[in-house]
């Protein structure tokens, strides 16, 4: 388990590249112990080449346990850079599908970071306050729209849409708000043309190190902070929360 943990850290750094995960993690229940497969990997599905206008309304369903779950799991995991990871932790997964019924992107929202200097600095909150009110921020882990998908500004419209709805899902599903979310964009890779689109602001670069790197020599790629704002007041509610 150490070893596996290990590859999958060093993949999301960009490090290395595994092959498709096949399976999803062993899963322990009461008097059993289950192992759920995920599909084998699908050909390309038909080319979706128009103008947004065209394929609306787009509909952003939450995806739950199933098999539709399953299968945004396995495209993540054959599509996106970073492979796919099962979410730990408070989580949100959207699917977006056109009106025709044609999946185009999926988005997987969970945990913000724990330490992260340039956003910290930005909201200007002490390290109480931080441990206190970081349930209120959620991070952008994977933003994956579909490769067969061609559609022109469709990743900043489906960021507005979500920045729209997540905080009324969020409370329905965890029974607290959100003020903030984060991502992170890597700047060899991409220009973060969607977050730029949707107004996120940028607020800094990460430091291209990892917290498992002791002694600083782990050369890691940087990226770009991204913060998008749901709440007006949320440096005088996060900084009311715990006093420092």
């Amino acid at each position: 388990m150490a070893a596996r943990l290990l590859l999958r850290k060093l993949e999301q750094r960009g490090l290395i590249r595994l092959p498709p995960i096949r399976h999803l993690p062993v899963t322990a229940r009461p008097g059993a112990m289950t192992r759920t497969l995920l599909p084998a990997p699908r050909p390309l599905a038909a080319p979706v080449t128009a103008a947004l206008a065209q394929i609306l309304p787009i509909h952003l369903s939450i995806l739950a346990t199933g098999s539709d779950r399953r299968e945004c799991a396995q495209w993540l995991a054959q599509h996106h850079y970073l492979g796919w990871n099962r979410p730990a932790g408070e989580n949100i997964t959207y699917r977006a599908d056109d009106r025709a019924g044609r999946a185009l992107a999926v988005c997987v929202w969970g945990a913000a970071a724990w330490k992260l200097a340039p956003r910290d600095e930005w909201i200007g909150w002490s390290a109480a306050q931080r441990s206190a009110g970081l349930k209120f921020l959620a991070n952008n882990q994977r933003f994956l729209i579909l490769p067969w998908v061609q559609v022109p500004h469709l990743g900043s419209y489906l960021l507005g849409q979500i920045q729209r709805r997540i905080r009324a899902d969020w409370q329905e599903k965890y029974q607290h708000d959100l003020y903030l979310l984060e991502s992170f964009v890597q700047t060899s890779l991409f220009q973060a043309t969607i977050y730029r689109a949707a107004n996120w602001q940028g607020v800094g670069q990460t430091q291209g190190r990892s917290r498992q790197d002791r002694w600083n020599c782990l050369e890691l790629p940087r990226k770009s902070i991204w913060m998008a704002v749901l709440e007006p007041r949320f440096r005088k509610l996060l900084l009311n929360l715990s006093k420092p």
